[in-house]
C-alpha cells in the first residue's frame, strides 16, 4: 500500500531551500503506484504538481495539493552496438550519477553536462544544456505515463519537439505526462566538444583531452562558478540566455567594448543573461534575504530566510533593469509554482 504523506515539508526538496509545504505528498518508483496517487488526487479534486530533484523550481507558497516525486531508479544497457550504446535510464537517477556512470565506461555525449542539479526525468522536460551541449542531442526516446488517460506513452526525439530549454513537454503537453524512463545514445568513439568558453583552456590543465577531461574540466569550473546548493539556496541558471536579432547585438555593440556572444541562427545571435544582468549592476547585489549571486548574475540565491515571492520579486526587477537598458526581455528557466 502506498503511504500518501499530509503537511509535508519540502525544505529540503527544493534547492532553493524554501521553508514551505505541501499538503499531501508520495513519492513512489512504481508506475502503477503514481497512477493510484492520480486517482487518488482526481477522487479528491486535488491539483497535482510532479517534482523531480527540485532543482528547477520556485515555491511562492505551501502546495494545495498533492506532490507526486518519481524515484524510479536504474540504469540499463538495452542495445550495445560496435560504435554506440542505447541505455534506458530511471526518472529518479541523479543527473550526475548517470554522468560519472557514463564517463566510467568510457560513453561519450553527456560530460558536458556534467555537474547539473536534478534528476534525469527533467533532462526531457528542460532539455537541459551547457557548453555547447543539450540533452536533445543524445536522447532517443522518452517514456511516461499519461496523467489524463492514466496509460504509458512513448516519444521519440522528433516527437519531443525539442528546442533551446524547451519540449514538448513544457508546451503542449505540460503537466499532462509523468516522466518515468529516458532512453540515451551513447557514442563509444565521441567527438568532443570543447571550444565553449573557457573549456579548451580548462582541460589542457589536466593533460590529455578525452570525455574524463572534459568532465572534470567542467566540473572545475562549474565549482568555481557556481554555488553549492547545500550551501547557498539556489536553482542554477534563473533565467534563459536571450536569442536576439543580429541588429539588436550590433547596437548593444556599438555602446560596449566587448559583447559576449554565441551565434544561434544566421541572422540571431544569443546573448549571455549572466552578462547583461552585471552591466544593470545586479551581480552581487542582496536585497532582503534573496539577492545576486557575487560570482555569477545569472544565479539568484537565498541568503537564509528568503521566501519564494521574495525571489521572484528580484527576478522581476532584474527582468525590468534588463528590459530599460536594453530593450530585451529575459525570460525565466526555473518553473514557478
Amino acid at each position: 500500500m502506498i503511504e500518501i504523506k499530509k503537511d509535508f515539508p519540502l525544505k529540503y526538496r527544493n534547492t532553493f531551500g524554501l521553508n514551505i509545504s505541501s499538503h499531501y505528498f508520495v513519492e513512489t518508483s512504481k508506475a502503477d503506484k503514481i497512477s493510484f496517487s492520480l486517482n487518488y488526487a482526481s477522487y479528491y479534486n486535488l491539483p497535482i504538481l510532479i517534482l523531480g530533484g527540485g532543482s528547477n523550481i520556485l515555491f511562492t507558497k505551501d502546495f494545495e495539493g498533492l506532490i507526486i516525486q518519481p524515484t524510479v531508479q536504474g540504469i540499463e544497457v538495452i542495445e550495445d552496438a560496435p560504435q554506440s550504446v542505447t541505455i534506458r535510464v530511471g526518472a529518479g537517477v541523479n543527473w550526475d550519477s548517470l554522468v560519472e556512470w557514463c564517463v566510467s565506461r568510457g560513453y561519450g555525449g553527456l560530460e558536458n553536462l556534467s555537474l547539473i542539479p536534478g534528476n534525469v526525468g527533467a533532462s526531457p522536460i528542460q532539455n537541459i544544456g551547457a557548453y555547447g551541449v543539450e540533452a536533445k542531442d543524445t536522447i532517443v526516446k522518452v517514456e511516461g505515463l499519461n496523467i489524463i488517460t492514466k496509460k504509458m506513452a512513448e516519444f521519440t526525439n522528433a516527437e519531443c519537439l525539442f528546442d533551446y530549454r524547451y519540449s514538448i513537454f513544457k508546451g503542449e503537453l505540460r503537466h499532462r505526462i509523468i516522466i518515468t524512463n529516458v532512453h540515451f545514445k551513447l557514442s563509444k568513439t565521441p567527438t568532443l566538444i570543447t571550444h565553449y568558453g573557457n573549456l579548451d583552456e580548462e582541460i589542457e590543465k589536466l593533460g590529455e583531452k578525452s570525455i574524463k577531461t572534459v568532465r572534470e574540466a567542467v566540473i572545475n569550473i562549474r565549482k568555481r562558478k557556481l554555488p553549492d546548493p547545500v550551501e547557498l539556496g539556489n536553482a542554477g541558471s534563473f533565467f534563459k540566455n536571450p536569442v536576439v536579432k543580429a541588429s539588436v547585438f550590433e547596437s548593444i555593440q556599438g555602446k560596449f567594448d566587448k559583447v559576449p556572444s554565441f551565434p544561434a541562427t544566421e541572422n540571431h545571435v544569443k546573448i549571455p543573461a549572466g552578462w547583461l544582468i552585471e552591466q544593470c549592476g545586479w551581480k552581487g547585489k542582496q536585497v532582503g534575504n534573496c539577492g545576486v549571486h557575487k560570482d555569477q548574475a545569472l544565479v539568484l540565491v537565498n541568503h537564509g530566510n528568503a521566501t519564494g515571492s521574495e525571489i521572484l520579486n528580484l527576478a522581476k526587477q532584474i527582468q525590468k533593469s534588463v528590459v530599460d537598458q536594453f530593450g530585451i526581455e529575459l525570460e525565466m528557466e526555473v518553473n514557478i509554482v
